[in-house]
């Protein structure tokens, strides 16, 4: 996580939580003058159209008083869905077996992008199986991963 998404997750946990909802995690994706702020709840029970609106309404308060971001931005509150993202530590441990889609943010053994089994998360590392290949990679090297849905 960026250090704007750590600092936008310490500010907006609580509040989320209030309200009943898991923080699962969030994205700030920077697009020029224009940014865009995703919130990704959770609730044992799911998620309503009803019940983003409510986070929404708490989280924009908060960022209006707080004013954590300077140029222009879209909010957007929604569960996981399908494509589940994996932010926390938690996450990875839960998602064993499930395939992934991994994403680095520096290259490694030569490329970024990977899609494999999760077979192993080993403290601050995962371990992904891909073509029977194992490739371990760090906690911190992960911009992002999401579980892949399978129909």
């Amino acid at each position: 996580m960026s250090k704007i998404e750590l600092e936008l997750t310490a500010m907006l946990e609580p509040a989320v939580e209030a309200l009943g909802f898991e923080l699962l995690g969030l994205e700030f994706v920077q697009a020029g003058r224009h940014s865009t702020l995703r919130v990704y709840i959770e609730h044992e029970n799911g998620i309503t159209v009803d019940n983003c609106a409510d986070v929404s309404r708490q989280v924009s308060a908060i960022l209006d008083v707080e004013d954590p971001i300077t140029n222009e931005y879209d909010l957007e509150v929604s569960s996981p869905g399908v494509d589940r993202p994996l932010f926390k530590p938690a996450h990875y441990e839960q998602a064993q077996g499930e395939e992934l889609r991994v994403r680095t943010k520096l290259p490694q053994d030569g490329r970024r992008n990977f899609k494999g089994d999760l077979v192993a998360v080993t403290g601050d590392m995962i371990t992904l199986q891909i073509d029977g290949q194992d490739h371990m990679i760090m906690l911190s090297n992960i911009e992002r991963a999401n579980i892949i849905a399978k129909f």
